[in-house]
């Protein structure tokens, strides 16, 4: 049955948070604790699977108590509870140790579910944060300019690769099973997508991608 160690300076949160937990037959509280230094003294003598601990703390501030976890009960999973939604606190939180992040005004059933999520060995942050962080990587996406080589089609990086290796359209087209003039279409769709105008530069762009080396470059057809 997993272990929890709670650690808030405000008893009425420490009574809240308790009730929540009772509610789960699996979840047993064994520990309590009003200021950081008590917390990792807990920790350090109780080994739990789970420290809760507030991000503001007396004595040991919330986030120096998840670096002490580290040393004193590594087994120990660190969610800190916080009022601060922002990335800074969030980001500063992951970095000394801590699995999850859970935000004050969630509903007692994320705070079950952030539990059961660290205890699956995952990280877990309140959705108002993960749906953040969702919106940064869409915008990094959208602001990362696309790869030029990514827009072909599968049929178009065969043909670009057998025209490189030195292969006419004939050829090209025999081991395809395809007609010269769809290796010619092909070739030119190639060509301007990649914004190239000359064999040459088709040649430059594969060594430059990795696609073949200098020394076996062709440039016939």
């Amino acid at each position: 049955m997993p272990t929890i160690v709670l650690a808030d300076d405000h008893d009425i949160v420490r009574r809240g948070l308790q009730s929540v937990l009772l509610a789960e037959s699996d979840l047993t509280v064994i520990g309590e604790a009003n200021d950081g230094l008590v917390t990792s003294e807990l920790v350090e003598r109780l080994h739990p699977d789970i420290l809760i601990v507030d991000i503001v703390m007396p004595l040991v501030d919330g986030l120096e108590v998840p670096r002490r976890t580290i040393q004193y009960s590594p087994q120990t999973r660190v969610i800190i509870l916080s009022m601060h939604d922002d990335e800074s606190y969030v980001l500063e939180a992951l970095r000394a140790g801590a699995r999850g992040y859970v935000l004050k005004g969630s509903t007692s059933q994320e705070l079950v579910t952030a539990i059961r999520e660290v205890l699956a060995d995952r990280y877990y942050l309140s959705a108002p944060i993960s749906q953040h962080a969702i919106q940064t990587y869409v915008e990094k996406a959208r602001d990362a300019k696309l790869d030029s080589y990514e827009m072909l089609t599968p049929r178009e990086r065969e043909v670009l690769k057998m025209t490189v290796e030195g292969r006419n359209s004939n050829e090209i087209a025999d081991l395809l099973h395809i007609s010269p003039r769809t290796v010619e279409v092909h070739r030119s769709n190639t060509m301007r997508k990649l914004n190239l105008r000359t064999h040459t530069d088709l040649i430059l762009f594969a060594v430059r991608r990795g696609l073949i080396s200098p020394d076996t470059s062709s440039m016939r057809d």
